[in-house]
């Protein structure tokens, strides 16, 4: 822990004496010294990009790391390595590609991903989901269409064998 170290490094704590107003260096240093950092404190992947609350974004959006939404967005969002994550209070009216999609908000349009789409209980979505892999919460609202995709082997043997026995019939 924190403590430790610095009782190692350096002794004992002492609470260090204040003249006039502290620099904001000295407040930030003693407020990380302070605050211990706990599970409730939010963690981002370092990969990741947050749209927040109070951003809105108009337009195409492309990258290549994992994206939070928090705000709005309208136009599309093409991800197609990576994952998005519509957050609780995340508002999205765009088509999206993605690898992997996680709804907590709202989205209105088609969901396209190469893995996996869920939509958790406070999620809301109206447009069609086409993925591998499709959860939906009880409570989730949705209204669209669904299209479960298979993997290509999967799909081209089935295709072979469906073929094989339409010959020999």
């Amino acid at each position: 822990m924190w403590w430790e170290k610095k009782a190692r490094s350096g002794g004992a704590l002492e609470p260090k004496a204040m003249s006039g107003s502290p620099s904001p260096s000295d407040a930030e240093t003693t407020r990380a010294e302070i605050t211990p950092r706990t599970a409730e404190m939010p963690t981002t992947n370092q990969n990741q990009t947050v749209l927040g609350r109070s951003m809105i974004l108009r337009g195409d959006l492309t990258g290549k790391e994992d994206l939070l939404v928090e705000g709005q967005i309208e136009g599309t969002i093409n991800l197609p390595e990576h994952c998005v994550t519509v957050g609780a209070s995340g508002e999205v009216k765009a088509e999206i590609h993605a690898r992997h999609v996680v709804i907590l908000g709202s989205v209105t349009g088609n969901i396209s991903a190469g893995e996996r789409i869920e939509i958790r209980k406070t999620g809301r979505v109206v447009g069609d989901l086409v993925a591998a892999g499709i959860a939906i919460e009880d409570g989730a609202f949705f209204k669209g269409s669904i299209d479960i995709v298979r993997d290509q082997e999967h799909e081209s043997s089935h295709s072979l064998a469906a073929e094989g026995a339409y010959k020999a019939g």
